[in-house]
């Protein structure tokens, strides 16, 4: 089964999916690395030589043709969920679950590494909160479209796996 962790940046997709995937015996895959293996740099300077349109439809393109194992638990990038027909795409090719956490917690957790991330990292608090805010108004109807949400607060592989038993 391939369990697919959507979410917005810093909820926690990639701690939990290292996590989960060891306590169900399932390969990892975090799908930002997978872009930056396929580009040879990282996801900001990408970004910022090729620009958001060209990021997005990479992204888009290596999500659906990856080759998956069997069992896997994926994280993805912040708005992977939210172009195209990924969404549709995920839900269709697994089990989705959205990490779902508050503007004001998730601004505390990248205030400390917003340098990595090129959307925020110019950004002081009140405008990483408003950013958050608006982003998460956009996004939301395509987060809410996961099979599952749970609460990234003191989420645990096991919080999150009680979740994914009553679906499997």
């Amino acid at each position: 089964m391939k369990i697919f962790l959507i979410g917005f940046m810093g909820c926690g997709k990639s701690t939990l999916g290292k996590k989960l995937a060891a306590k169900l015996g399932y390969d990892f895959i975090d799908l930002d690395h997978v872009l930056e293996d396929k580009v040879g740099s990282n996801i900001g300077d990408y970004f910022a030589a090729n620009g958001e349109d060209a990021f997005r439809t990479l992204e888009s393109k290596l999500l659906k043709e990856h080759d998956y194992p069997a069992n896997c638990v994926v994280a993805t990038g912040g708005g992977a969920p939210c172009y195209f027909d990924n969404m549709e795409w995920m839900n269709d090719n697994g089990v989705t679950m959205y990490v779902e956490m508050p503007p004001i917690a998730l601004a505390k957790r990248l205030e400390k590494g917003k340098e990595k991330r090129p959307l925020i990292k110019d950004m002081n608090h009140e405008q990483l909160i408003d950013f958050i805010e608006t982003r998460l108004a956009e996004r939301n109807r395509f987060y809410k479209r996961a099979i599952l949400s749970v609460d990234g607060i003191n989420l645990t592989p096991d919080k999150a796996l009680e979740q994914l038993s009553q679906i499997i």
